[in-house]
Parts: C-alpha cells; sequence; structure tokens
C-alpha cells in the first residue's frame, strides 16, 4: 500500500466490521524493557498475528514505564512557582512541581484543576502527569518524550499501524475519552473536504480525527481497572500515512478559546 496525505479514497464497501481484540498477557513493564517483545509474546499467546491492515493501540502508561518516564516524588524539590500554586490547591505540591516541569504554560487553575499545554503541544489535565496503575507509593509516569517515535518503533516491529493512548477529558463534555498522542503508519486525520454527501452538498469542514476514534475504540476494551494496556483492532479500512499525532493538534491561530 503507498502512503496516504489523508486525503479521502472512497470506502470500498458500504459496511465495515469492526473487531476489537484485547491482547491478554502483556506483563507489567520495567524500564528499559523490549516493549515490541512483551506485546508480541503475548499476541503469539492470544493467538493473534497482526496484519499491514490492523491496528495495534497501546496505553501510554505502558509505553511511559518501558522507557522509564518515571519520577519519584521523595526526589522533586517544589519551586516557588508550584508553591504559590500550591497555596489553593489540596494536591501534593511535588506533584504540581512535576506537572510544571512537563509544561510549557499553565492554561487553567481552580482549586485542584490544573490544565496545562504539554511540551508535546497536548492540552490536558496534569500535563498527562498520573499517579494511577504505577507499583509504589509517591510514583508517577511522565507522557513519553516522542509518543510518535514509541509508535513508529512497535510499528515496525509488527508491520501494522500503531496508536499511542491516553485519557483525556474534553472541553464542553463530561466524561473522559482516550485519544491518540503517538500514531505510526496510521493517518491522523481522514480529510472529506470537497467531497459530497448523498444530497449533492459538498463537505467543507469535515475533517475527520480518525485515529482518536480509534484510540477511543480501543479505550473501550482496554478498560481502567482490567489491566490490559494493548488490543488488536481488525476490520478498519485506512490507507497509511506518514501523518504524527501532533496534526491533531490545533494551530493556536486557529483556537479561538487561547
Amino acid at each position: 500500500m503507498g502512503q496516504s496525505d489523508g486525503r479521502y479514497r472512497g470506502a470500498r464497501n458500504h459496511t465495515m466490521t469492526l473487531t476489537i481484540h484485547p491482547i491478554d498477557g502483556v506483563p507489567e513493564a520495567r524500564p528499559g524493557d523490549d516493549l515490541g517483545a512483551l506485546i508480541g509474546q503475548a499476541l503469539e499467546v492470544s493467538g493473534w498475528t497482526p496484519s499491514p491492515e490492523d491496528v495495534v493501540a497501546v496505553t501510554q502508561k505502558l509505553v511511559s514505564k518501558a522507557e522509564n518516564r518515571i519520577v519519584h516524588l521523595k526526589d522533586v524539590d517544589p519551586s516557588p512557582e508550584s508553591l504559590r500554586i500550591a497555596e489553593t490547591s489540596t494536591k501534593d505540591v511535588r506533584l504540581i512541581e512535576v506537572i510544571l516541569r512537563e509544561s510549557r504554560r499553565v492554561v487553567r487553575h481552580r482549586q485542584d484543576v490544573l490544565i496545562t499545554e504539554t511540551r508535546h503541544g497536548f492540552v490536558c489535565a496534569n500535563a498527562g502527569v498520573d499517579l494511577s496503575n504505577v507499583e509504589g507509593r509517591d510514583v508517577v509516569t511522565l507522557l513519553p518524550l516522542d509518543p510518535d517515535r514509541s509508535a513508529s518503533k512497535l510499528a515496525d516491529r509488527f508491520g501494522c499501524g500503531v496508536i499511542v493512548t491516553d485519557t483525556f477529558g474534553r472541553p464542553w463534555r463530561e466524561g473522559l475519552v482516550d485519544v491518540a498522542i503517538g500514531i505510526a503508519r496510521v493517518p491522523a486525520l481522514v480529510d472529506l473536504r470537497g467531497t459530497f454527501d448523498r444530497h449533492g452538498y459538498q463537505l467543507r469542514a469535515s475533517l475527520l480525527a480518525t485515529a482518536d476514534a480509534l484510540a477511543a475504540v480501543a479505550g473501550l476494551a482496554m478498560g481502567k481497572t482490567e489491566g490490559i494496556p494493548a488490543v488488536l483492532i481488525r476490520g478498519y479500512e485506512w490507507e497509511p500515512s506518514e501523518q504524527t499525532a501532533r496534526v491533531l493538534v490545533r494551530d493556536a491561530k486557529k483556537d479561538l478559546f487561547r
């Protein structure tokens, strides 16, 4: 299959059967682990062999642990800025300091809500710094330094599309959903602008965040407490792309809320 710029090519048929297969048996990753080998062994045990048309979705937490993106809060010295924010927050001041170190800027701060822009450009709660599903007290994980590169390594290993996922809140809507923070081969966006609907209307604003949609689907199978950090998605029709997750970040010039 050739490379795609995300421009819509038209579906080969009018139906799609999408299946999501949890990859059971992926062990807890440790710093320095060969993540491809861990997932590959679990795939073999599960009886799944990825094809080029498949997509493997992997949680950020699994990637971050293998890449040693781990911080022990006992080793963190708070800065004056983190001490200032802690005056109106119940968050651990050391956690606030880690969040600030991972951020370009603080977007909003209100009591215990701290929304920042990460060094990747993602706008999310706590810069992606996470206390959940981490062994040991006062230990947090950080987002991978380059989630697209992390995805690319796994894509080369398995010969299929790969998405690194994380859980984000959303403006205007309640609840959390998994999104793509790292992508390899899979198109981040599918551009329907310029095509026509069934009534002949030309679409002008339809730019579909397909990688985020696939990440959300994967999140349904991963859950939050089931211990399933990777899934195989089969049945989605896509063309390989060189897009990265960074194209999903809205340019500041187009962002009406900055």
